[in-house]
């Protein structure tokens, strides 16, 4: 398949960079810290002029698909943003005026992470196009051991999803995130960064730990590759408010030079990474993934974006979901679509969702399985119906496990299907909108809308029906030739 051909997989016995890959029975639950993944894609790089925004969460919790509606909100409205006494740095939780209106987007939700009250998100897409990814960004320890207690003020996925609800632009969604932390401050859990695209650029957005309010953006423009795993930022102008290209918090020089980590009088540039990060800028991994895709420049399409999400040198169980969103000029507003795969993309198939869509299956909804709290309680009655279906995120875990157990058997069988059953949706994907396309054009939207929706459902549980089919088959075989393995102790 071409998207396997373009991103190979590491050799036979080759230590993967993103941490230990082995997938033994000794090694196979030892891995990193959870750090998401994320790759942006300038216009000028892919092979029909379009960007790239792609990457998954690593969340140990249950996930869940929604399209969220626009809505108005009367002038008092107010959010809820932060975070509890029960996050790894302790915070507060406070109130914040909500925007009159918020826009529609597409996300995934997730139910726990760093003790920050859920639903969690990680960004998606928006009714404007902009799409949005959370990615891990370690702050230096000083840093760290400062954070307050308690924290104040709106934490990774508060600002993530205020920036789906009212960001126009990938430029508007850092100044949006960038004025929220100046006036409200800021609830860490070690360091986290954003990527935000376009139909035209992308931006980076770092926010520190330590309770002063750091930030620093830079912008991607059409040229540039970015792969955040960590996200990282190298080095920006001492005037970087007055730089197009760099927005900062106020204090950004000056909170360095105070404590002696910069001295602006010394002509060294300013390395936001060296400063205030873990000081290592590109990870070797990450610079590995930028110079694979560097080598593709003009032939970048989806079939790469996806490839380069499901690699196997870094995506396994902790990869809760895959997304790349395909950011095109001159697209119908409704017609902007985010590919989501339901569980790690090693096991689950990427399944095209236009924003003229307005639900999904029940069976990519929120369910009990591994959703915090929920062991200690029993079914609430107003969720049985739900509960009543298969749950995606579920059963693409249980294709993982199954495959993971003899990788060398059935990962090669998983990944053709995944690549096939994909294949097929991009080669139908053009005709998909052309049609749509047609009923907006002819003043029926509302029979626009129910296509799109009919078509997604239809497709992610076709996505639903070929992985429940490579269980029960690799299971049949498992059981067969090895036997199904057991816990000891």
């Amino acid at each position: 398949m071409r998207g396997r051909e373009v991103l190979p997989l590491a050799k036979r016995g080759e230590k993967a960079l993103w941490g230990e890959l082995s997938i033994n029975s000794t090694q196979r639950n030892e891995r990193k810290p959870d750090m998401s993944y994320g790759i942006y894609v300038g216009k000028n790089l892919t092979a029909d002029g379009s960007v790239f925004l792609a990457g998954y969460g690593d969340e140990p919790s249950s996930h869940w698909l929604e399209i969220v509606p626009a809505r108005e909100h009367p002038p008092e409205a107010t959010m809820t943003v932060g975070a509890t006494h029960a996050a790894i740095y302790p915070g507060e939780l406070i109130k914040i005026p909500q925007a009159a209106r918020t826009a529609k987007y597409i996300t995934m939700n997730y139910s726990a992470y760093a003790g920050f009250p859920a639903p969690l998100t990680n960004g998606g897409l928006n009714e404007y196009h902009v799409a949005g990814r959370d990615i891990w960004s370690p702050s230096r320890s000083e840093l760290r051991e400062m954070t307050p207690n308690p924290q104040r003020g709106p934490q990774y996925s508060d600002l993530s999803r205020i920036a789906m609800e009212r960001a126009r632009t990938a430029r508007e969604a850092v100044e949006i995130i960038g004025g929220l932390i100046d006036q409200y401050g800021y609830t860490t859990y070690g360091g986290n960064s954003h990527l935000f695209a376009d139909v035209n650029e992308g931006w980076i957005l770092i926010e520190f730990a330590g309770g002063a309010g750091l930030w620093a953006a830079e912008r991607l423009g059409p040229d540039d590759i970015r792969v955040s795993r960590p996200g990282y930022i190298g080095d920006i102008p001492l005037d970087y408010r007055d730089s197009p290209g760099y927005r900062g918090s106020p204090n950004l020089v000056f909170f360095a030079a105070e404590r002696g980590w910069h001295n602006p009088y010394s002509g060294e540039p300013f390395n936001v990474n060296r400063i205030y990060g873990d000081g290592e800028m590109r990870h070797e991994a990450v610079a590995m993934m930028e110079e694979r895709l560097a080598g593709l420049r003009g032939r970048i399409g989806l079939r790469e974006m996806i490839a380069a999400v499901r690699d196997p040198e870094l995506t396994r169980d902790s990869a809760g979901y895959g997304q790349v969103a395909h950011l095109r000029e001159g697209v119908h507003p409704e017609l902007g679509v985010l590919w989501v795969a339901a569980a790690t993309p090693a096991a689950a198939p990427f399944i095209p969702y236009c924003l003229g869509a307005t639900d999904i299956p029940p069976e990519y909804g929120w369910h009990r399985y591994l959703t915090e709290g929920e062991s200690s309680r029993f079914m609430d009655a107003e969720r049985q119906g739900i509960e009543s279906t298969r749950y995606a995120f579920q059963s693409c875990k249980r294709l993982y496990y199954l495959t993971m157990e003899h990788p060398d058997n059935f990962c090669p069988e998983v990944a053709e299907a995944l690549e096939a059953f994909e294949s097929g949706l991009i080669a139908r994907q053009e005709a998909v909108e052309r049609t749509a396309l047609k009923l907006y054009e002819a003043d029926e939207p509302e029979l626009a809308r129910q296509y799109l929706t009919y078509y997604s459902h239809t497709e992610a549980l076709n996505g639903l029906h070929l992985g429940e089919t490579l269980s029960q088959s690799i299971e049949a075989r498992t059981k067969a030739l090895f036997g199904i393995r057991k816990p000891t102790g």
